[in-house]
């Protein structure tokens, strides 16, 4: 969870799934309102990314959005990847589900911004901004405004539950 002393320490959850923000948006991150949200501290270790991707993986589950999850969990692990080995601590995810969008955010300190890398055909590593963009709908970058950092961004648009409903005609 987040904490006063910007130590992330073990990955942090901060749950809302049942009730819905506040008027005002997440207590915590200060987000629009949204149906749904859930955000991590992610601690600054590569090996955190296997966890948290576990964690998007259940969560998506349990908002009943299964039918995105390959996509989501996979450009999740790219996006803190890039977070942790080329940002700086803190970083944090969050999913926010909400009438008609699904949006991931992944927040870290560092003072670069995400970039393309030229690649040959045998570069094992710089693909990631290409994945992400390809798997969701939007995406985009946020400097913070205060400090050093930024916020990427990935977004999937939803089918309204209208779009599947059958009109029937009486006879």
């Amino acid at each position: 969870m987040h904490d006063s002393t910007g130590d992330p320490g073990p990955i942090g959850v901060h749950r809302d799934a049942d009730r819905p923000p506040t008027p005002l948006g997440c207590r915590w991150c200060g987000h629009p309102p949204y149906v749904r949200t859930a955000c991590w501290d992610v601690p600054h270790d590569p090996s955190a990314i296997a966890k948290v991707r576990a964690l998007v993986d259940d969560t998506l589950t349990v908002w009943t959005l299964r039918h995105l999850a390959d996509d989501v969990v996979l450009v999740a692990g790219e996006l803190l990847a890039n977070a942790v080995v080329h940002g700086d601590a803190p970083a944090t995810l969050s999913l926010r589900a909400g009438t008609g969008e699904l949006r991931m955010e992944v927040t870290d300190h560092g003072p670069g911004r995400p970039r393309h890398l030229r690649l040959d055909t045998g570069a094992l590593h710089g693909r990631g901004l290409t994945i992400v963009e390809a798997l969701s709908h939007e995406t985009g970058v946020v400097p913070l405004p205060d400090h050093p950092g930024k916020t990427v961004w990935a977004l999937w648009r939803l089918p309204s539950r209208t779009a599947h409903t059958t009109t029937r005609t009486p006879l």
